[in-house]
């Protein structure tokens, strides 16, 4: 029996007729929003409506300990669309504005990402959203394992033009347009619609032209990122949230739930709910002051090493072959690469840093960061922390202490001494940062 058979009757739970047909490799959606504070789900204790993200999570796991390899984005997309630390290979470092007009920054081209490996096991592979992994020719998706692409290459972008959307803006905004065109493929292409819908548009009418092959969609939402617009009739429906500041984020949360229910709603058509691998998850978390974003009970946030910042919601749902359930263990984005390729029958590369979840429960993982200086490391229920670049190291009992507010180094001199020694060997494995800002 293959291991993508065998699979596929461990995770039914039972098993009908036997029969000589392959089943059929599994679509896969990866869906990833972008600052999106760990609290923002009501399913995770949010006081915004997010139905359709709630339901995402009842129909499959939701891990309550998902990790991120990096608190920016960049860095955090470069280890989930390669299934390794992007330490590995210098992508350490976020590249903002004038940063992105390096040649030399972006993923490098000899690291295979997701799409190349499905692409080559047959799958037709499609991208919608934020790039932020290169901006020149050979860093495009379509250069990296995506036969169709729409969206847009740098860190951001605007949703809608000013004089058209409700926003809240900053003193200073990022040069988000500058040399940051809508794309499709390697075309300009004009966009009218609110930008979150207008990527729900795009992905549905990929499921729905592709629907009768095995697909790979992902779609790296810029939403909830700055610059903080909402659509007006999005805005309208919280007029009851008195902090305007809020209430914008509150209307985008909600454009990306309902553009979240467009796509699954889009496989429910076509009859592939059962057929699909759908994983939701942020690429870091929120800025509690930019964006509201909130990631209670943790304390930090996006740029920082702390649980605020690399601990994120993480949604895997497959019905009929993963049980709905909450699982506290341990997991990473790096481990959606070995995932994906187990569920569609392909082999795994060597050289990845994460390990399939699924089949017989995965063991917990230990996980590291590395970012300018700052050093941390989770070990089952002990976090060791560097933070700023330089300070000594503090010890933390995550499962006492998930806010990080006990440093109990001093208590625990042994714990420091061997979660240290496994950072160490880890740093050796790394190379030094590409580019800085």
């Amino acid at each position: 029996m293959t291991r993508v058979a065998f699979l596929l009757l461990l995770l039914a739970g039972c098993a009908g007729p036997a029969t000589t047909t392959a089943p059929r490799r599994p679509n896969i959606v990866l869906l990833v929003s972008d600052d999106q504070g760990y609290a923002e789900m009501s399913c995770q204790g949010g006081d915004l409506p997010t139905p359709h993200l709630d339901a995402l999570a009842a129909s499959g796991i939701r891990y309550r300990s998902g990790y991120v390899v990096s608190p920016y984005c960049s860095p955090s997309r470069a280890g989930l669309l390669t299934g390794r630390y992007p330490q590995r290979f210098g992508h350490e470092i976020n590249p903002v504005e004038r940063t992105n007009d390096l040649p030399h920054v972006g993923l490098p081209v000899g690291e295979k990402t997701i799409a190349d490996h499905l692409r080559a096991g047959g799958y037709v592979t499609g991208m919608v959203g934020k790039w932020h992994l290169g901006n020149h020719p050979p860093y495009y998706p379509t250069a990296r394992g995506f036969d169709e692409f729409f969206g847009f290459l740098r860190e951001g972008h605007s949703y809608l033009p000013l004089d058209r959307s409700v926003n809240h803006l900053r003193a200073r905004e990022p040069e988000y347009d500058r040399l940051n065109p809508m794309l499709r493929g390697e075309s300009e292409v004009g966009e009218k619609e609110y930008l979150t819908s207008a990527f729900a548009r795009e992905a549905t009418s990929f499921i729905d032209r592709h629907a009768a092959r095995p697909f790979f969609l992902y779609v790296p939402f810029n939403a909830p990122h700055s610059p903080m617009q909402a659509a007006p009739e999005d805005h309208a429906r919280f007029a009851h949230i008195a902090d305007p500041h809020r209430r914008v984020w509150a209307a985008m949360m909600k454009a990306l739930d309902d553009a979240v229910g467009r796509i699954l709603d889009a496989l429910r058509r076509r009859g592939l709910e059962k057929d699909t691998l759908v994983c939701f998850l942020s690429d870091n978390g929120g800025p509690t002051k930019e964006l509201t974003s909130r990631n209670n009970p943790y304390s930090g946030g996006k740029g920082s090493l702390r649980e605020g910042g690399v601990r994120v919601p993480f949604i895997l749902s497959w019905p009929g072959r993963i049980r709905p359930g909450v699982w506290d263990g341990t997991v990473s984005a790096l481990d959606l690469l070995p995932t994906v390729l187990d569920a569609a029958g392909l082999p795994e590369p060597p050289g990845l840093d994460g390990v399939t979840l699924l089949g017989p429960r995965h063991h917990d993982r230990t996980v590291f960061w590395r970012m300018a200086g700052k050093l941390a490391i989770r070990d089952g229920r002990w976090k060791l922390l560097s933070e700023p670049a330089g300070a000594p190291f503090a010890l933390f009992d995550l499962l006492e202490d998930p806010a990080e507010s006990k440093d109990l180094a001093a208590v625990h001199p042994e714990v420091v001494r061997d979660l240290e020694a496994k950072l160490r060997d880890w740093e050796k494995g790394l190379i030094p940062p590409r580019w800085t800002n």
